[in-house]
């Protein structure tokens, strides 16, 4: 089983999922940890955001301390077109912790070419929604979101921030429609569950295949996209990740006494820190960056070519 995401609601996944005993876990994550998550990641605490652990890092190891007879793989990585297959190979379900409508998107192309059922889940403000994929027996995400656009005027963590209720019981139903997949239960849901904890609202709708899918016809969009630096805003942040797809593997040693001279780095196995130009930079040992107070995502990827390169 991969977890993609280690956020509010990947860590509810995983916590619960862990305690049921499901046999192997992987974990994948792109962040580290920071106070204001605290209120709704239940895996961690502020010893692992002094120790600045990764997201899936600090994952791991808690989860081994709960139940060790699980296999836990806690994997430090942004999903993207060019790694994602690797990453699902091999399991049985996809869980959704994302905040990303686009990595979605590519989840649901990889699920779809590669037969993996996966649970698609979502949670801002007070209200959350659900819905499974099961390749070959569901409509998919596509169905649902058939212009693939994730913009526009609806809510996000920046606007509307999120509140923990609304998190576990979004979480707590993927959990549950996740063990009915495992074991092959009869009853698995087909419809998008909408719930509001604030208002007290339970809705089930029914989602219908369409004709001119893409994804259902084999066209995987996003999973043959190329392109070069990715960037992404981060929900809720006001941050912008950059990605160079043509980095695998950078030195962060190395980075650290190139940087010297532009100001004060902090680094550590995991990842390094420095600021500069009014930003602060986060790079991790596979060549990505967070720019941290901006929301300029050229800005970031300019900062990106002239600190690492690209």
């Amino acid at each position: 089983m991969v977890i993609i995401g280690c956020g509010a609601l990947g860590t509810i996944i995983a916590t619960t999922l862990v305690r049921a005993g499901i046999g192997k876990v992987r974990i994948v994550d792109r962040d580290f940890i920071e106070y204001h998550n605290l209120q709704r990641q239940v895996l961690f605490n502020e010893d692992d955001i002094r120790s600045q652990l990764p997201k899936a890092v600090a994952a791991e190891r808690h989860l081994r301390r709960i139940n060790s007879s699980v296999e836990i793989e806690g994997v430090v990585a942004d999903v993207n077109y060019t790694n994602i297959e690797k990453l699902i190979r091999g399991a049985n379900l996809i869980l959704d912790g994302l905040d990303n409508f686009e990595t979605r998107c590519l989840i649901n192309d990889a699920s779809l070419k590669h037969g993996i059922p996966w649970i698609y889940g979502g949670a801002v403000s007070s209200s959350g929604m659900t819905m499974n994929v099961i390749p070959g027996q569901t409509p998919c995400f596509r169905c649902l979101n058939p212009s693939a656009i994730g913009g526009g005027l609806a809510l996000t963590c920046d606007t509307a921030g999120i509140i923990a209720p609304a998190a576990f019981a979004i979480g707590s139903l993927q959990c549950a429609e996740a063990m009915k997949i495992l074991v092959g239960a009869e009853n698995i849901s087909s419809d998008l569950t909408l719930i509001d904890v604030w208002e007290g609202e339970f809705r089930r709708l029914k989602v219908n295949s369409r004709a001119d899918c893409p994804a259902c016809q084999g066209n995987f969009e996003f999973l043959e996209a190329r392109s070069g630096a990715i960037t992404t805003s981060l929900c809720g942040q006001n941050a912008v990740q950059v990605i160079n797809p043509d980095v695998k593997e950078i030195s962060l040693e190395r980075l650290a006494e190139q940087l010297r001279p532009v100001g004060e780095v902090c680094c550590n196995e995991f990842m390094l820190r420095f600021e500069t130009d009014n930003c602060r930079m986060i790079v991790f040992p596979d060549g990505r960056a967070i720019v941290k107070d901006t929301d300029d995502e050229s800005l970031a990827r300019g900062l990106y070519a002239k600190y690492i390169g690209m």
